[in-house]
C-alpha cells in the first residue's frame, strides 16, 4: 500500500506524531486524490496537462447540475481508489446566491469495498 504526504485541499501540510510530515494512506489517501483531481484546473499540473476537472470554472455559469455531475463522473474513475461497482452516487446542489455549489459523492473504495462519502463545496 502506498503512502503520500497528507494534504487536504485548501489546508496546510500537517505534522505527524514524530514531528515529520504526516502521511496519508488507505481510504484517506483515495479521498484526497479524488478531491485534488476534481478541484485542479486542467493545464495547472505541469507534468500532466489534461489532469483535473476544474469544477470551480462551472460555478456561476449557466451550467446545470447534470453537466457538473457528468464532468465529475468522467474524472472520478481515473482514480484507482474509486470502484466502478457499485456506481458512485453524485449529487450537485447550487447554494443560494449562485456563487457556489455543494457536492456529495458516495463511492465504494476499490481496496476495501467500504462505502466512502466525500462532501465539499466549490466556489467560483
Amino acid at each position: 500500500m502506498y503512502s503520500e504526504i497528507y494534504h487536504q485541499w485548501g489546508s496546510d501540510l500537517v505534522f505527524g506524531p514524530t514531528g515529520d510530515l504526516a502521511v496519508s494512506n488507505g481510504t484517506m489517501r483515495g479521498q484526497q486524490r479524488v478531491l485534488r483531481r476534481l478541484l485542479t484546473n486542467p493545464g495547472e499540473y505541469i507534468w500532466q496537462l489534461d489532469y483535473g476537472a476544474g469544477l470551480a470554472q462551472f460555478v456561476g455559469d449557466a451550467v446545470s447540475s447534470p453537466q457538473i455531475q457528468a464532468v465529475i463522473r468522467s474524472q472520478i474513475f481515473k482514480e484507482v481508489a474509486v470502484s466502478a461497482d457499485p456506481e458512485p452516487g453524485i449529487n450537485v446542489l447550487p447554494i443560494t446566491g449562485g456563487s457556489s455549489v455543494a457536492v456529495t459523492i458516495s463511492y465504494a473504495d476499490s481496496d476495501t469495498g467500504e462505502s466512502q462519502v466525500l462532501a465539499f463545496s466549490v466556489e467560483s
